[in-house]
């Protein structure tokens, strides 16, 4: 009988309390420098990070500190600098604990925790607006303890985030949450400090338009590492997790830290610092000693996705699109800004900053990202099955690539794109298809790779095979062909070991029928 093993309680996974993680032995990645450097610095704060990201324990450490609990930070560098451990009342309000497919989800979430808040500072009479409940609990709280009052809010936003702008239940959210938050304006000579988070801008100049004084972090340099994990932090906490899973995938450490950091490392939030990893993903990924895209088990983007699909981007095109500034902390939910808020819910990070111009470049932060966006995509343009022996099972797409077979990869694609529903179809559909069909078949996948002269539509690689694609629509064979050989797209891969396969395609419509035209050469090297 094989020996039982008994897992030390190193990993906090889905622990988003301070507390139990030190008081339970877990293993905490130190960021009570960025926690003390924020108090001395700030009064009203705003951090938007994606989900799972480790928002709810900043503000869980945040409270900690404001109880008083010195006893916690034991070790951690917080305790060697000067800070005032005189404790402080804390109005600690968590609106991701809630489903708000219901219109008064939103009242009732606050009403609860202003009633919870409320017995402790025994308010029997209060008032009848969620506001004015807010405004006398802030001024009791004070007048108590004889403290001014610290304010958290965590996912101030998601009541919000999967609704459009115009529509009717954004607009009473809003309104509410407005007047809810305008008592941090009010009531500022009773508070010490407030801090919001949330995944999105999109409603600060709504919510917050009467609050000037609230600070947004989310795009400070000095404030990029607060959540999140650097690979440093990673190594230098988990190495024994790190060795583990090394030894079960049968590689050598420094292998696997290169597979960690292609899935989950890759998040960048300012002009420059520290890339950093989605600290959920590692973690179930050194539990379960299995490299998977986690993050996307704990929540699914489809509303994202279908603004993909309604704002007409194309999915190959999304991967080094440019921003301002300005358009990267855009407001709104409609589809006209759709890559500000893939920017903000962590979709897309910044690939590079050009300071002339003010203008960041995007890019999917890593392969989890970028393959489980994918897989939330492909339904929206394509018929999906997960029969196995459908001809459209992603598998077999793979398997055509994989082991270099490009003509039934065509023919497949061919039969797919007659089965498409619906009769509004572009050459950016077909492309999209393609694209996604590829990404998530493993392959390393580029949409308009640059050469010295032009750029291909899209090139596809296995270990052992190069796909060249060509795409035109209703135009011809040898046009896209021809293109491939006049611009010499090839011409990177000629001391390539690989096999490398052109691919000239036309996508030939019209009202009484749709034809996939193609025609598959081998590269002579």
């Amino acid at each position: 009988m094989a020996e039982r093993i008994i897992e030390k309680r190193t990993y906090p996974i889905g622990i988003q309390s301070f507390p139990d993680i030190i008081e339970g032995g877990y293993t905490y990645v130190d960021k009570t420098f960025f926690v003390a450097k924020l108090l001395k610095e700030c009064k009203y704060v705003f951090l938007s990070r994606p989900r799972r990201f480790g928002k709810s324990l900043l503000l869980s450490t945040i409270h900690t500190y404001f109880d008083g609990r010195q006893d916690l930070f034991k070790g951690l560098e917080i305790e060697r600098l000067d800070m005032d451990w005189i404790p402080k009342p804390v109005l600690h309000f968590d609106l991701n604990a809630e489903d708000y497919e219901r219109e008064d989800a939103l009242y009732n979430i606050l009403n609860r925790s202003l009633q919870e808040h409320e017995q402790i500072y025994g308010l029997t009479e209060v008032d009848s607006t969620i506001s004015g409940r807010f405004s006398n609990l802030i001024k009791a709280a004070y007048e108590q303890t004889g403290q001014k009052v610290v304010i958290l809010v965590d996912e101030y936003d998601k009541p919000m985030l999967q609704l459009e702008d115009d529509s009717e239940l954004y607009i009473k959210r809003q309104s509410m949450l407005k007047g809810f938050f305008s008592n941090l304006k009010s009531m500022d000579r009773y508070i010490e400090f407030a801090m919001l988070t949330g995944v999105a801008r999109f409603s600060k100049v709504s919510i917050f338009s009467d609050l000037n004084k609230l600070n947004d972090i989310s795009m400070y340099e000095q404030y990029q590492e607060i959540c999140g994990w650097t690979e440093d932090e990673m190594i230098s906490n988990f190495k024994d997790g790190i060795e583990e899973l090394a030894q079960k995938r049968g590689e050598t450490q420094d292998q696997t830290i290169a597979e960690l950091r292609n899935f989950y490392d890759g998040y960048l939030f300012s002009d420059e610092g520290n890339r950093l990893y989605n600290p959920y993903s590692v973690l179930k990924a050194l539990y379960s000693k299995k490299i998977k895209p986690y993050w996307f088990e704990s929540g699914t983007p489809t509303f994202l996705a279908k603004k993909v699909k309604k704002s007409g981007i194309d999915p190959d095109t999304i991967n080094g699109q440019a921003r301002s500034y300005e358009d990267l902390i855009a407001i709104g939910t409609g589809t006209g800004n759709i890559l500000s808020l893939m920017f903000q819910t962590g979709y897309l990070t910044i690939a590079s900053y050009d300071s002339r111009r003010n203008r960041y470049t995007l890019r999917f932060p890593n392969k989890e990202v970028e393959i489980g966006f994918a897989k939330f995509l492909l339904p929206l343009y394509a018929p999906a099955t997960k029969d196995s022996n459908s001809p459209f099972n992603l598998t077999k797409f793979q398997d055509d690539l994989y082991d270099g077979e490009p003509e039934t990869f065509m023919k497949r694609l061919e039969t797919l794109f007659k089965d498409l529903p619906g009769e509004d179809h572009r050459e950016s559909t077909y492309r999209a298809i393609t694209y996604l069909l590829c990404m998530l078949s493993g392959t390393e996948v580029s949409a308009e790779r640059h050469s010295y002269n032009g750029r291909s539509d899209m090139e596809a690689q296995t270990p052992d095979f190069v796909y060249i694609f060509e795409f035109k629509y209703n135009k011809s064979v040898e046009e896209a062909l021809n293109q491939i050989y006049s611009r010499d797209y090839a011409g990177r891969y000629a001391m390539d070991s690989r096999t490398v396969y052109l691919i000239g395609a036309n996508f030939n419509e019209s009202k009484e029928d749709r034809e996939l035209q193609y025609e598959i050469q081998k590269m002579e090297k």
